[in-house]
């Protein structure tokens, strides 16, 4: 017998007070999404730590049931705990047991980040052996090489690395860029996150693709400076760390940022000190999606990057 899938249209303010309503009454599950998604009225929406959590205007709500799970009396139910007046129109539809992992599997492809770099998923072959692979499953930890900024700082390291610098990849997620950099042929890799999981992701990475990277929290980071330095992380935490970063030797650093957020300010936060480190030069930036990267210069060193 199928599961029961309930959908229900909702506004920004009664979005989430359904969706918990819901998983009061026993749904299995419960997800808010963009009833506008895949449309040209699909509206991107941008958190930062700190700011008020939000929704879309037009949300779709979805909650999954038990077969044997009464629908009509669940959502009326729900409907008098957020103080409606009557249960919201909605649909159900049914959902087959399926082989979840293989369905999952089957939503990630290999990757094509240059004509020789790679992000392959454990289960596929290689589209080119002979390209530079990184074989990378979907976990707990950020960093699959589908978000665009992923793709963005990948693809700088694959244009910059020339061999044997010395790297930092901070806010390292799964471990992508640090492990890709060193694949790519740079010297001594480090790898930093404040999420213990990810730091442990990032180690099973580097050992399935046989690379030495370390990864750390951030208080067992070692104390040096590095060539590159690649932030792959949120706009707001980029400001915050922009004195630590500017003290790498770093010639480049390269900001990502989303475009939904003024990144004049990330901008700002590495305007060049009085010691000449690390400013960002105003060129045009790099734009795909709803994303942009900027980049800069110092008087010494290398090369840095980032991400929002």
């Amino acid at each position: 017998m199928a599961w029961q899938l309930l959908k229900i249209p909702a506004d920004e303010k009664t979005a989430a007070l359904l969706s918990d309503a819901l998983m009061d009454l026993g749904a299995l599950s419960a997800g808010i999404e963009d009833a506008r998604a895949g449309t040209a009225e699909e509206q991107p929406i941008f958190g930062e730590p700190g700011m008020d959590a939000h929704v879309w205007h037009d949300s779709l709500v979805s909650a999954l049931f038990d077969p044997d799970a009464d629908i009509e009396v669940i959502l009326a139910a729900a409907a008098r705990q957020i103080g409606l007046a009557a249960a919201p129109a909605h649909t159900v539809e049914g959902l087959e047991e399926q082989d979840w992992v293989r369905l999952t599997q089957s939503q990630f492809d290999p990757i094509r980040i240059s004509s020789r770099l790679w992000i392959v998923p454990s289960w596929h072959e290689s589209p080119d052996p002979n390209a530079i692979n990184l074989e990378l499953d979907p976990g707990l930890a950020f960093g699959t090489g589908s978000h665009p900024t992923t793709r963005l700082c990948l693809q700088w390291l694959d244009d910059n690395i020339r061999g044997g610098e010395s790297v930092l990849d901070y806010g390292c997620g799964s471990g992508i860029l640090a492990i890709a950099a060193k694949k790519l042929g740079a010297g001594v890799v480090v790898g930093i996150d404040i999420d213990p999981q990810a730091v442990q992701a990032s180690r099973d990475n580097a050992e399935r693709n046989g690379v030495d990277v370390r990864f750390a929290l951030p208080d067992a980071a070692p104390r040096a400076q590095y060539d590159v330095v690649v932030a792959n992380i949120l706009s707001n935490p980029l400001r915050v760390l922009a004195p630590l970063l500017r003290l790498s030797k770093a010639e480049i650093i390269r900001l990502g940022t989303d475009l939904g957020i003024d990144y004049s300010i990330t901008h700002s936060c590495y305007a060049p000190d009085d010691a000449g480190r690390v400013r960002l030069i105003a060129v045009p930036p790099v734009v795909t999606m709803y994303f942009a990267i900027m980049f800069g210069r110092s008087q010494a060193g290398s090369a840095v990057r980032s991400r929002r």
